[in-house]
């Protein structure tokens, strides 16, 4: 019952061993509510009681006795919270300002609205037309979605064409990393989206640089990290260090790392990107969740690659391996030789 419980309420825990109380929040229409259930030694959902926050209180008034009812009947704690719900969800569709309808003038102002800025820019509107999705084109034949809820005093006209101009300062961002994307081979992020500004760039098996390139200022030198074996990517990072004076912001990104870093990045005309998905040598897949693995063995008879957490989880359980801060020293599980690794990051 706890893990169903969980599953489907994952804000509302148990507090003690017994499972006999619990704190948190449910989530009903996108809303949070405080809610304490204490429950009897015996677990009967009887004798439980509910503390719950004002607004929950205030929401409930009214319909006291069928909660109560659901307590008496409910056959256990998760089938009870199902109910609950509901109880709101009814509570909440009865309360005057979800139930308002705008007036006639609202309608009309959206429909000349809308022949103003033209239907064929309009590729959604939900039911009770509050939220819609407008079709915007950039100067370079880009397609992009402005999501609009119909509160803002500015009309649809104004809107698009200021979501337009924010299109436009974006434009030379997004040339740059179309650029990226259409000539290298990109590992990370698989489905890049307009809001990405990473790219980890193929450069050769197991070698790669990750680059961050700023909105504000796309051909200017971008955030580097090289990743891969150390004998492959120090003098790479030796020859970013020396010709870093040699970057020209009038040329893009792709050209000056070229020159920079003096090699041809493998293209989607000249190589398959199978050769540069090489597998966990622990897990044996390519990705784990998002991650693709990051970590090589510096033997140059080795090579092989890992996922950072995979490493991580395997040194630790070896009992030669040592832990200085957050790096694990140990050797590797394919070649015996010393590798190294950092502490997997906590993800929010």
């Amino acid at each position: 019952m706890e893990s169903s419980l969980v599953k489907d309420n994952p804000l509302l825990l148990p507090v003690n061993k017994e499972m006999t109380a619990y704190d948190g929040f449910i989530t009903v229409q996108e809303r949070d509510f405080r809610l304490r259930i204490l429950l009897p030694p015996d677990r009967q959902l009887k004798q439980a009681r509910l503390h719950c926050c004002w607004q929950l209180k205030h929401l409930l008034h009214g319909y006291e006795h069928i909660v109560k009812q659901r307590l008496q009947q409910s056959a256990d704690l998760v089938n009870f919270i199902l109910e609950l719900k509901t109880v709101l969800e009814v509570g909440l569709k009865s309360r005057p300002e979800c139930r308002s309808i705008p007036p006639p003038q609202y309608y009309s102002q959206l429909i000349l609205e809308m022949e103003t800025l033209g239907w064929g820019k309009l590729l959604f509107i939900d039911t009770e037309f509050r939220t819609l999705r407008l079709k915007a084109e950039d100067s370079s034949g880009r397609q992009h979605a402005l999501t609009v809820k119909l509160k803002s005093k500015s009309t649809l006209e104004q809107l698009h064409s200021q979501f337009l101009l924010v299109l436009e300062s974006l434009g030379e961002f997004w040339d740059v990393l179309d650029e990226i994307d259409s000539k290298t081979w990109i590992l990370e992020p698989e489905r890049p989206s307009r809001a990405d500004s990473m790219r980890r760039i193929a450069i050769g098996n197991n070698v790669s640089i990750k680059v961050e390139v700023d909105p504000r200022h796309p051909k200017m030198l971008p955030e580097c990290c090289l990743l891969g074996a150390e004998h492959v990517v120090t003098p790479l990072r030796n020859k970013l260090n020396a010709n870093m004076h040699m970057w020209n912001p009038d040329s893009s990104v792709l050209h000056n790392l070229r020159d920079v870093l003096e090699i041809e990045f493998p293209s989607p005309a000249t190589h398959e990107k199978s050769s540069f998905s090489v597998e966990c040598g622990i897990c044996y897949s390519y990705r784990l969740e998002a991650e693709i693995p990051d970590q090589v063995c510096n033997d140059p008879r080795c090579g092989q690659p890992f996922h950072q957490a995979c490493l991580y989880e395997w040194l630790r359980a070896l009992p030669s391996s040592r832990q200085s801060f957050n790096i694990v020293f140990g050797e590797c599980p394919y070649c015996s030789k010393p590798i190294t690794v950092k502490m997997a990051a906590q993800k929010a």
